[in-house]
């Protein structure tokens, strides 16, 4: 079962953005711990968002700007890391085309491609935990952490033989 992402904001009816809609948000501790649940850290001790919503020449445009400390686990250690959030976006909007047939789903790999809304509503939440999961370090290390690999085990391998590394033994009849 996954977690799901927790509201930060109820979605924004597109008719409703006029000519500038900008939101500001300080989740609470439980909001904060449902998104640490969400992106699978530690722990959440700050969060804030300052975004703003304008309409663009063909859609809308969503700016905004995270920031915060962010504990997670090291990726070598699994001792806890303390992570400073300071992240900036920008992304564009645009109506599906209701013309378009519905049944066929057109994939665009371009990271410079608006997203579609196909309710007339933006879900503000949504992207903005979005932009704080590729905000944080996906590989998390601790100052000075180094892998030391495992030391080979004096075990001999019953496949040994096939490699060439142990003589076959001479089987004795008593």
């Amino acid at each position: 079962m996954s977690v799901q992402p927790p509201v930060l904001l109820e979605a924004v009816r597109i008719n409703q953005i006029g000519e500038k809609r900008t939101f500001s948000l300080a989740p609470d501790a439980e909001a904060r711990r449902a998104i640490a649940k969400w992106l699978k850290i530690l722990d959440l001790p700050r969060f804030e968002a300052e975004l703003t919503l304008v309409p663009a020449r063909t859609g809308w445009h969503l700016s905004g700007k995270l920031t915060g400390q962010a504990i997670q686990a090291c990726g070598l250690t699994l001792e806890p890391i303390e992570e400073t959030i300071d992240d900036s976006f920008g992304m564009d909007f645009v109506e599906a085309d209701e013309a378009s047939d519905a049944s066929e789903v057109e994939v665009i790999l371009d990271e410079d491609s608006p997203d579609i809304i196909t309710d007339g509503r933006i879900d503000v939440s949504r992207h903005v935990l979005e932009h704080l999961s590729l905000a944080l370090d996906p590989f998390p290390r601790k100052p000075g952490a180094v892998f030391e690999p495992p030391e080979e085990t004096a075990e001999i391998s019953p496949f040994a033989v096939l490699k060439g590394h142990v003589k076959p033994r001479a089987d004795t009849d008593d």
